[in-house]
């Protein structure tokens, strides 16, 4: 009780404090993923049986999609310190509200649906680095765990609830679907309309002396090494749970058991995260590398062993392993970097878009191999002996190289 006590005291206070508009982007944080994970994860359906594209386009137009909304993060963040946050947020709601517009012809077009994807892809690329940095813009560095914290689960819960919402009314009410995903946005838009301009913050801009004209100069400079890195990792270990669960789980229990695995997995990360932040927060960020890899391999060790209880219990490992590696990557790469935080969240988007990417690449033809081999069990051992390895790496490398920061 006392163990739990304090940080859901502390949760409660912290929430106690926000402003009006960290409320309201803390409501943005998820409203926008539940609109657009109410369309987003049904493309392939739509592209490919409404609109009869192959599946191997389908999967070039969606890898290409994947490329621009995380590696746009860097172009996302380089305009924000340029133009402001608030007027890049807007930027990005509008193109992603034409987005979703555009899906109304794209129904019966399949160039307009590809066009309009590529929108959202844009728009989502531009607003992400903005957002976070506006939410914590000119708060104390103890608030910043407990409001990306927060931001996180907020999205996270859009993430898990879009779908489902949506599952209804795809195939056989798209227009309407579309229509109010559109009418989501244009609100969402006109909020943030109403949000005060931020004022200028030059102390993360030109903190020991690199320069806010230096650093726009030189797209990299001052990037934290380590952070990136790791976040790249991250996701290349994490993104063969995203994508191959399913293929795993299924013909193992049924679609019903790994509809609740999904359920309980999305649970625990938007409540564990915000009363996990402080104590994230202060763990050190050696340890924590050990922790979340550690937490990630024991997951994917328990997914081998392939029966109900396995596969519950290795992906709840695995979100736990999520929710201290992604958030203390995020945390750090703030505090190690002197460029702007719109400029470090966008290059941590390009960091997790190269690791799933790699993921991607690696993934098929070594689950493709395990099936082949009737051993897929071996597919999750072998991501389980990478999550492993890579503290050690990590850590070694940052002392050989003296890259930490």
């Amino acid at each position: 009780m006392t163990l739990l006590g304090k940080p859901r005291g502390r949760l409660r206070s912290g929430l106690a404090r926000l402003t009006g508009p960290q409320r309201f982007l803390l409501a943005g944080s998820f409203l926008i993923p539940l609109g657009s994970f109410a369309v987003l994860p049904f493309m392939s359906v739509l592209l490919h049986e409404r609109l009869g594209m192959g599946l191997g386009t389908v999967g070039v137009v969606l890898a290409v999609a994947s490329l621009v909304q995380f590696s746009g993060g860097v172009v996302g963040g380089a305009i924000a310190e340029r133009i402001g946050l608030r007027r890049t947020m807007l930027l990005a709601l509008v193109i992603r509200t034409a987005g979703f517009a555009c899906f109304l012809p794209g129904l019966s077009h399949p160039a307009a649906a590809v066009f309009a994807l590529l929108l959202v892809s844009v728009g989502a690329a531009l607003y992400l680095p903005a957002n976070k940095a506006y939410l914590i813009h000119e708060v104390d560095e103890e608030q910043r765990p407990l409001l990306l914290s927060a931001s996180g689960s907020a999205l996270n819960a859009g993430i898990a609830l879009g779908p489902l919402a949506a599952a209804p009314f795809v195939l056989g009410a798209s227009a309407g679907l579309f229509t109010a995903v559109t009418a989501l946005f244009a609100a969402i838009t006109a909020g943030h309309a109403l949000l005060p301009v931020e004022s200028p913050d030059h102390g993360q801009s030109i903190r020991a002396g690199g320069g806010q004209q230096a650093g726009r100069e030189r797209p990299f400079a001052g990037l934290a090494v380590l952070p990136f890195a790791t976040t790249v990792l991250s996701l290349y270990v994490f993104m063969f749970f995203q994508h191959y669960l399913a293929l795993y789980a299924v013909p193992r229990t049924s679609t019903t058991y790994y509809g609740l695995v999904l359920a309980l997995y999305a649970l625990l990360l938007v409540v564990a995260q915000p009363l996990l932040s402080d104590w994230i927060a202060r763990l050190p960020y050696v340890r924590a590398l050990w922790f979340g890899f550690g937490a990630m391999a024991a997951g994917m060790a328990t997914l081998a062993v392939g029966n109900h209880a396995a596969i519950l219990g290795g992906a709840l490992l695995v979100c736990l392993g999520e929710i201290v590696l992604f958030f203390k990557n995020d945390l750090e790469a703030l505090a190690r970097s002197p460029r702007a935080p719109a400029v470090v969240f966008g290059r941590q988007r390009l960091a997790a878009g190269i690791g799933a990417f790699a993921s991607g690449v690696a993934g098929g033809e070594g689950y493709q191999f395990a099936e082949r081999a009737d051993s897929a069990g071996l597919f999750w051992v072998a991501v389980a002996a990478q999550c492993a390895l890579l503290p050690l790496f990590l850590t070694r490398w940052s002392a050989v190289t003296g890259r930490g920061h």
